[in-house]
């Protein structure tokens, strides 16, 4: 499979492991350093997409949705204190023992404790909240490490859905979201189609 660039290679094969493991849908707030993870989840055809910016409400919307299906709706946002926004659904989620998954993006390592724009320390953000957390390894276009990506993904989803069920906790860091390096691989999706307008998930008051 060809992709554009690493970053868009990785969100694809994330989410495309995400719907092996069951999930039919998502809840969005878009920024640009998890674009690669919301194209990929736009593109998907088994995939139904919330589109919500306010991260709290989009957190809570999801929490709602896990209550009623007993399946986990992941989230995904951007890097720095959009992630912090999930932390009361979190803590609800874990002592309401409520299938929940945060997908958070995050900078590269140099520029952690740098002072850059939209760095905050994501390591354990949660803290004892989660029933399982990972820092996914920087995008690299090769099968094992997409392989691992999809072992690591799978078990997030089993770990929020299992017989402790709660929160979960997976952070994706890139470079530069927008580097048009093409790249190739044997790695195959499940079938995906072009992108179409996300729902727009209620907003919670």
């Amino acid at each position: 499979m060809t992709a554009p660039n690493r970053n868009t290679l990785w969100g694809r094969a994330l989410v495309d492991e995400l719907v092996a493991a069951g999930v039919d849908a998502v809840v969005i707030s878009p920024g640009s350093r998890s674009t690669p993870m919301t194209a990929a989840a736009a593109r998907h055809e088994e995939l139904r997409v919330f589109s919500q910016l306010d991260e709290r409400s989009a957190a809570y919307f999801a929490l709602g949705r896990a209550r009623r299906t007993g399946r986990v709706t992941p989230l995904i946002c951007t890097s720095g204190t959009a992630a912090a926004n999930y932390n009361p659904a979190v803590m609800e989620a874990s002592n309401g023992r409520v299938p929940l998954l945060a997908l958070t993006a995050d900078r590269p390592p140099e520029l952690r404790d740098s002072g850059a724009n939209q760095t905050a320390d994501q390591e354990k953000l949660y803290g004892d909240a989660v029933r399982y957390y990972k820092d996914l390894p920087e995008p690299a276009p090769d099968d094992r490490a997409l392989r691992s990506l999809r072992t690591t993904v799978a078990r997030a989803v089993a770990a929020a859905e299992g017989d402790d069920p709660g929160p979960v906790h997976l952070t994706s860091r890139s470079r530069s979201p927008s580097n048009r390096r093409r790249c190739r691989t044997t790695f195959r999706t499940t079938s995906t189609r072009s992108p179409r307008t996300a729902a727009t998930a209620p907003t919670s008051t």
